[in-house]
């Protein structure tokens, strides 16, 4: 199947500067291709990773994928959605986010020379202002800059020079790598469309008007209840395991709506279409297996993390369900338990009762920890305690970092000994 048929069949095309000719440009060559991000921050999250599965399976197929760190506009700020002006980062931060970003790519793409990855700062920074001016500033109109819609959107609250002229330099980058690489295609948001047909706008008047530029924008993604993909209570889901670990990756994706999963597995899996529509079906006839969504979050966290993450995120969920958290190591009791209500306790060995109370304030009375004892609802480290005579050691469990508390069926305590 074509690529581009490929991709339809995945919802994952929004719009096409020239549908046609994109389709035969990938029928008749391996055609390099590029999607950029700006080091605006040390990590990925998940909704980043929409144009760059695209770029994944251009990669996987035989193409020549470019990803484009923007060193040089991420310095700049580009005009977001926001009202307000982005904050300027000093060149040490964007430098150290750069470092970061390209160690996630590497981790995605492999580091086997199918892919490339450049910063647009080795071009942009050679520019002088008067080379901006005349090489570049003549090719763009002012009346078309500002009917950009991620302009417009700001000209009410006002839009410093700087971020205006933010569509020109990823124009320039485009153009950049046509030359210098024979990239022919930009993928992107679909907030990105004008900077995108802009770039090709440059290209043509560089090159004239038959130099074959492409390019292609995603849907926006949004879940089925309409609100934003991407974001939890605790916030963004980051492919930084410091900051989401990939028990908490797994856990997303685990859980996603039935109306989203197989939409899900079409955008962030690289599953045949056969085992897709075979999920689908079982989505549809057997929801309360959850299958699709099983198989969703072992396909994308090992991506991301790997397969060893994967079974460490298993192992935790199961675990945690049956409440035979012994199996675990520190690491996973760390990574499951992020999230429980947890608290501090000295290394001392103490009786359990005091132990629920005063220390760690799990129980409410002595009375209320005596009976829950008594009834077998308090498990400490997975064993049942129902000995009301019995001492917590902290430094015996999960080398002396950690003493977990199950109380009932579902509420876990974290109680981490200084």
């Amino acid at each position: 199947m074509n690529i581009i048929d490929d991709l339809k069949w995945r919802g994952a095309i929004n719009q096409q500067t020239d549908a046609e000719g994109l389709k035969e440009a990938v029928e008749n060559k391996k055609i390099g291709l590029y999607a950029g991000i700006d080091p605006t921050g040390d990590s990925m999250h998940v909704g980043h990773l929409i144009p760059f599965m695209i770029l994944k399976r251009f990669q996987l197929a035989g193409y020549r994928p470019y990803i484009l760190i923007g060193g040089a506009t991420g310095s700049i700020g580009d005009p977001s959605g926001k009202k307000a002006e982005r904050t300027l980062q000093t060149m040490e931060q964007v430098g150290h986010n750069q470092a970061c970003l390209t160690k996630q790519m590497e981790g995605l793409f492999g580091k086997d020379g199918s892919f490339n990855i450049v910063n647009n700062y080795d071009w942009l920074s050679k520019l002088s202002l008067i080379d901006f001016l005349r090489d570049y500033g003549k090719s763009f109109n002012v009346n078309t800059m500002l009917n950009k819609e991620i302009v417009s959107s700001r000209l009410e609250t006002g839009i410093s020079y700087t971020e205006f002229t933010y569509q020109i330099l990823q124009g320039i980058d485009f153009a950049h790598l046509f030359k210098a690489h024979d990239v022919q295609l930009e993928i992107g948001g679909s907030d990105q469309w004008g900077n995108i047909t802009g770039g090709i706008e440059l290209i043509h008047k560089l090159h004239g008007s038959d130099a074959k530029a492409f390019g292609l924008t995603i849907p926006l993604m949004l879940k089925a209840d309409g609100t934003k993909f991407g974001k939890t209570e605790g916030g963004a889901v980051w492919l930084d395991p410091e900051k989401t670990s990939p028990y908490e990756f797994y856990q997303f994706w685990i859980n996603t709506d039935d109306r989203d999963v197989i939409k899900y597995l079409k955008y962030f899996t690289f599953l045949s279409h056969e085992e897709i529509e075979g999920l689908a079906d079982k989505v549809k006839n057997e929801p309360y297996k959850r299958e699709a969504q099983r198989r969703l979050a072992e396909a994308v966290t090992e991506f991301v993390h790997g397969k060893d993450a994967v079974i460490e995120a298993q192992n935790i969920t199961k675990a945690l369900f049956s409440g035979d958290i012994k199996q675990l190591t520190t690491k996973e009791v760390e990574q499951g338990l992020k999230n429980m209500p947890s608290m501090e306790v000295s290394n001392e060995k103490k009786n359990i009762i005091e132990w629920l109370t005063d220390d760690t304030k799990i129980e409410p009375s002595r009375r209320q920890a005596r009976e829950d004892v008594k009834n077998g609802a308090v498990r400490i480290n997975g064993d049942k305690i129902i000995d009301t005579d019995f001492v917590i050691d902290p430094s015996a469990y999960f080398d002396g970092k950690f003493v977990v508390v199950r109380r009932g069926k579902k509420r876990y305590f974290l109680a981490k000994v200084k």
